[in-house]
């Protein structure tokens, strides 16, 4: 079965950066999409960043500007790069990736906080 494990979460101060990754147990390229998630406490998880097979991205209007979504060399990795962090980005951040139709597959997730 498809296993998507993250990395590279924990705490960082505003203003900084970390970089999340996503590990498939398979090429990335065997998926139509590869996106990042999040969930704060209380909150509905919401799309963060996406990218295609094609490589076409795309971002939710408050991380635009300051995260970028890219693939690594080895074929099974997916990056986040999140920049000029924020409070309210604390969140845990999911790796999630379709293969159509309708083939979904989630990663557990990696805790992000963004201190003040």
């Amino acid at each position: 079965q498809v296993q998507l494990v993250e990395s590279g979460g924990g705490l960082v101060q505003a203003g900084g950066s970390l970089r999340l990754s996503c590990a498939a147990s398979q090429s990335i390229f065997s998926f139509n999409y590869m996106d990042w998630y999040r969930q704060a406490p209380g909150k509905q998880r919401e799309l963060v960043a996406g990218i295609t097979k094609g490589g076409s991205t795309n971002y939710a209007d408050s991380v635009k500007g300051r995260f970028i979504i890219s693939r690594g060399n080895a074929d099974n990795t997916m990056y986040l790069q999140m920049n000029s962090l924020k409070p309210e980005d604390t969140a845990v951040y999911s790796c999630h990736a379709r293969r159509n139709p309708g083939y979904h597959y989630w990663g557990q997730g990696t805790q992000v906080t963004v201190s003040s």
